[in-house]
């Protein structure tokens, strides 16, 4: 199948390692132009690198807690390509722990990140999107299900997702699309520090493989397939849909 890529242009934080920079690999493959965000030069560069180097690829040294990162990423998408096409918002998953163990500054860090800071990217692309632009959110399986011991993503994935759905209904005339993906137990760092938590790793993910139809953790390329078709012109029909990526973890419809 042809995803119609071939020189849409990208924007994806997040996007030197684990699922941001899985699915702007994707993106590339099939020709589109990337710029990917990262909290250091060092990843950033190598995340370039990785992707094709400059003329495939741009990058930006950006936080998503940072109010100037949305303006700075939708410009730089505009300077080095000339256009934008969509978006993809991910970001590292908050500190994991219980809630009655998380302290309000902890709430405050993780909503200037995984909340807002998605946000205002999210409006900064819509002001810049033309008809067929996609606006995408890596979220979690914890918007369906709360997540043991992610007590901080339990309470603001859902959230955020309905924002994304609410965003999808003021955007659609407009001819703009926006989606949310929903991973559970992808191989990234982060899972791995999850399972390292419970103080036997192995035995964690043992335990996670079982409770999961397809009785394994989902790959780093897998997902970024997926996202590579929900953001592509393939998908054009799809707006407002949270897209589960879980071997069937989720129970519910």
């Amino acid at each position: 199948m042809d995803l119609g890529l071939q020189n849409k242009v990208y924007v994806v934080t997040g996007a030197t390692r684990g699922l941001g920079l899985a699915t702007a690999r994707e993106l590339a493959a099939d020709g589109a132009r990337v710029v990917v965000s990262g909290r250091s030069q060092a990843s950033v560069d190598a995340a370039v690198a990785e992707l094709g180097g400059e003329g495939h690829a741009h990058g930006v040294v950006a936080d998503n807690a940072d109010p100037t990162a949305a303006a700075r990423l939708v410009e730089a998408a505009q300077e080095a390509f000339g256009r934008l096409d969509g978006v993809l918002i991910s970001v590292g998953g908050p500190k994991a722990g219980p809630v009655v163990q998380a302290e309000d500054d902890t709430w405050r860090s993780a909503f200037e990140s995984v909340f807002l800071g998605a946000l205002r990217i999210a409006r900064a692309a819509a002001a810049a999107l033309g008809e067929g632009g996609v606006i995408g959110f890596v979220l979690s399986g914890s918007v369906r299900q709360p997540v043991a011991g992610l007590g901080i993503s339990n309470g603001l994935r859902p959230g955020l997702a309905m924002a994304a759905k609410s965003l999808a209904d003021e955007l659609g005339p407009r001819g703009i699309r926006v989606i949310g993906l929903l991973p559970a137990r992808i191989e990234t760092d982060r899972v791995r520090e999850l399972d390292a938590l419970s103080g036997d790793a192995e035995a964690a993910r043992a335990r996670a493989s079982a409770a999961i139809p397809l009785g394994r953790y989902g790959t780093s390329e897998e997902f970024g397939k997926v996202a590579a078709f929900l953001l592509s012109p393939a998908a054009s029909y799809l707006t407002g849909v949270m897209v589960p990526v879980d071997g069937g973890a989720l129970r519910g419809l």
